[in-house]
């Protein structure tokens, strides 16, 4: 019996962790959170924390944001022009600066163009349609986005508790106003809750909420505090929280001889929920080696961190356009013969700088007339390559310090999270899968420019990396064998995928190796099946189900081009028993892998194998390797 439990469990995680199900799920979280915070008032006017919302999102959840957005302003307050306009300004906003790194390095940027748009949006409004928005109720529409906006921000993007507690205060001051049933008001449950399992700052956040809402006359602020307190009584029952509300709200209406029960169903009953929601283990002390051990961590993280912050606000030293014309024009007259009589020597040396962006192809194109223009050319042309060396080389400098800028974000936030690991409770992860892979190869390993490693991770993660080295031969055996054994020694460590893949472009960039090799990341969840394939310069790949044949992958530019641009974008399957994914070097020929796949799909998996490997050997002198990986059922 507990067997068949344990499987039908199982399986219900395998359906529900499959691609279409987490996704779905996801964008209607967003679509309701951009819907109920559209119902967040003060003085009887709508807040743009829906704009704010939605400016911090990016790609299809800011959409899904942006739509329950607009929806929510039309039920809450019956439409408006200027609403549905922060929504489509929110949602640009999004798409231009959501997810670049200018916005990581300089986290207040987003939230002040959030607050500028509202701003324009009002006084825009006010001209052409007489908008009659008060004035403190404009300022405060202003200093909510910028605070809506940095908060959304920073909780989408980073685990902070400060951000959090703001965020739990935003939430119940929007779902304050959601009554969806007589004396259920949405904004007291959600407060009831934090009394019984959140921070103290949180629920005194909510409070003071309810308070700004005005739905009641009662000290909201009050009552929730002191109905914390109760936690602090020793071996006391966690629903105890729930009647020591009640009890709290009756004392505070009797001292205040004000009587109204609107509040008191809701908090009881979020009392009672919260004592059902998950919480987190408790952090232990900072105590003994432990405890020095994680102090030393976060020293070491926060000295990255200002280390990071002082190399990225390196100012950049323009070029002395003009410095380099006053060379050119001082290499043309002192050698030539007409340099006493000339009468154009004073605008000869006065001309622009902006002159060295032009190609100059002939005397005409010239902003002065010069009698010896050939010689003036000659030497404007040397002061053109001058030009565009120091470029190069400042070009150069930017992209080497954005890739040490990196490496210190990287290894920052690793030994933060390394830190905050010490302290919690190491859950064991069941693995329901065991991974299977193959590979096949027409070449011995140290002739082989492709290397291939397979390992099991942390966290019940199980890691595939499929490295080509450009070329073949010793030399690219050597630079596929580096590549695979730096990312096998940074996810080892527990690096996150991301991170380990923008460390390895960050140390191509600064090797000068751009497109020195190409790099297939697959990892596995063992415990639902789900599989992230990571490609980067790679080949397709190809999942073979049922005699079907699905195309994994696109063409895309190798690791080691930019520090600054780099992405290696995760494309997310759920590899069920049985199914089959092939991964691919360039050797072997995209079509004719395809056709390949397709004519062999119900063949054994080492018949297609090497199909694929003799199709790659006869093409031509390039490696070629397939990496067959099935997941089977313990």
């Amino acid at each position: 019996m507990m067997e068949f439990k344990r499987q039908e469990k199982s399986a219900l995680r395998r359906i529900w962790t499959q691609p279409p199900f987490p996704a779905i799920l996801e964008r209607c979280g967003y679509f309701l959170s951009g819907f109920c915070l559209c119902a967040a008032s003060l003085g009887n006017g709508f807040l743009p924390l829906a704009m704010g919302f939605i400016c911090a999102c990016t790609g299809a959840n800011g959409v899904a944001a942006a739509v329950g957005g607009a929806l929510g302003y039309y039920f809450f307050w019956g439409g408006g022009i200027q609403p549905v306009a922060w929504c489509a300004s929110a949602l640009l906003l999004s798409a231009v600066l959501g997810d670049r790194q200018i916005c990581r390095e300089a986290p207040l940027l987003l939230p002040m163009a959030a607050a500028l748009t509202v701003a324009l949006w009002g006084v825009l409004f006010q001209a052409l349609s007489g908008d009659k928005t008060p004035v403190a109720l404009y300022l405060l529409r202003i200093l909510m986005a910028l605070s809506s906006c940095g908060v959304s921000f920073r909780v989408l993007r980073e685990r902070n508790p400060l951000f959090d507690w703001f965020a739990c205060g935003f939430a119940v001051l929007a779902l304050a106003q959601i009554l969806p049933l007589p004396y259920i008001g949405l904004g007291y449950i959600a407060a009831g809750a934090l009394v019984v399992r959140g921070a103290f700052p949180a629920a005194a956040l909510s409070g003071l909420a309810l308070d700004l809402a005005g739905i009641t006359p009662l000290p909201m602020t009050a009552i929730v505090c002191l109905s914390y307190l109760i936690r602090f009584l020793p071996r006391q029952p966690l629903w105890l929280g729930g009647f020591g509300v009640v009890s709290v709200s009756s004392i505070v209406m009797y001292i205040c001889g004000v009587w109204d029960l609107s509040p008191v169903p809701g908090l009881f009953l979020g009392a009672m929920a919260g004592v059902y929601l998950p919480t987190q283990a408790p952090k232990t002390h900072k105590r003994g080696e432990i405890g020095l051990a994680q102090v030393r961590l976060e020293l070491a993280a926060g000295v990255l961190t200002q280390t990071r912050q002082l190399l990225s606000g390196i100012p950049e030293i323009p070029i002395d356009t003009d410095l380099l014309i006053q060379r050119a024009v001082e290499g043309a007259c002192n050698s030539c013969t007409c340099r006493k009589n000339c009468k154009d020597v004073n605008r000869v040396a006065q001309m622009p700088g902006t002159l060295l962006h032009q190609p100059l192809q002939n005397a005409e194109e010239l902003p002065v007339i010069c009698k010896k223009s050939g010689r003036l050319l000659a030497q404007l042309h040397k002061s053109q390559e001058q030009f565009r060396t120091i470029a190069a080389d400042r070009q150069r400098q930017r992209e080497y310090r954005a890739a040490v800028v990196q490496q210190y974000g990287f290894l920052s936030g690793y030994l933060q999270e390394l830190s905050d690991s010490l302290t919690h409770k190491i859950d064991c992860i069941e693995n329901n899968f065991h991974a299977e892979t193959r590979v096949y190869c027409n070449r011995p390993a140290v002739e082989n420019g492709d290397r291939c490693l397979r390992f099991m991770g942390t966290g019940g993660k199980y890691y595939v990396i499929l490295c080509d080295g450009m070329g073949s031969g010793p030399e690219a055996a050597q630079e596929a064998r580096t590549g695979c054994d730096l990312l096998r020694q940074l996810l080892l460590a527990g690096y996150p995928t991301e991170h380990a893949l923008g460390s390895l472009n960050s140390i191509c960039a600064l090797r000068d190796r751009a497109g020195i090799l190409t790099v297939d990341l697959v990892e596995l969840r063992l415990d639902t099946g789900i599989v992230s394939l990571y490609k980067w310069g790679a080949a397709p790949s190809y999942l073979i189900t049922d005699g079907t044949v699905e195309k994994i992958g696109v063409p895309t530019p190798p690791p080691g081009l930019s520090a600054s641009g780099w992405q290696a974008p995760a494309r997310r399957v759920n590899l069920g028993c049985g199914e089959l994914l092939l991964l691919v070097s360039d050797g072997v020929g995209e079509e004719a892998a395809i056709r390949i796949c397709r004519e062999k799909a119900g063949a054994p998996e080492d018949i297609l194998a090497r199909c694929l490997v003799d199709c790659g050997t006869n093409q031509g002198d390039d490696d070629a390797t397939v990496v067959c990986i099935r997941l089977r059922e313990e």
